[in-house]
């Protein structure tokens, strides 16, 4: 009907905080691979549950940063991260829970490659104002991931030399 072959496979399992069933969400990626389509599955951020979906034919996965609508950001960054980590050739769509374009920033400066809005521009006093915040944070975070941004370190390190400083007395 779209003349596309692209399909975004939601299959929820819990009515309230409306996460997959991931089980379930696996073997319709498989049928629906099979079936010659390009499989966008929103997912969580589970590493085994990944790689099954890659196995399946997913070229994309789209994990969610908190439950749908929530805008509760990141909920789980290290979950994120390790997907980006272990799935570096895969594309990678936060595809829920995102509020704030300070989220969306954080998502991209994990190395994601895009952000699925709704709620939070469609909820917003101002969507327009809040789509265009929306984009520009995502420009950053983009552009701060690629910039290679410092590790963050336990202990403090100072940013200018000691050497040659003058010291007062």
């Amino acid at each position: 009907m779209f003349e596309t072959r692209w399909i975004k496979l939601e299959v929820i399992g819990d009515e309230d905080l409306l996460q997959p069933d991931v089980f379930q969400l696996v073997e319709a990626a498989r049928i629906l691979s099979q079936d010659g389509f390009e499989v966008f599955p929103y997912t969580t951020d589970d590493l085994s549950v990944a790689e099954r979906l890659v196995e399946v034919g997913c070229r994309v996965l789209m994990p969610l940063a908190a439950p749908i609508g929530s805008g509760r950001g990141l909920n789980n960054p290290f979950g994120l991260r390790a997907l980006r980590s272990r799935f570096a050739h895969i594309p990678l769509i936060v595809d829920a829970g995102i509020g704030l374009p300070s989220h969306a920033a954080q998502a991209m400066e994990l190395g994601f490659d895009g952000i699925l809005l709704n709620t939070a521009v469609s909820k917003a006093g101002d969507p327009t104002n809040m789509a265009i915040a929306f984009a520009k944070a995502i420009e950053a975070g983009r552009m701060a991931y690629l910039a290679n941004p410092m590790e963050p370190r336990d202990m403090a390190s100072p940013s200018t030399p000691l050497h040659g400083r003058a010291v007062l007395i």
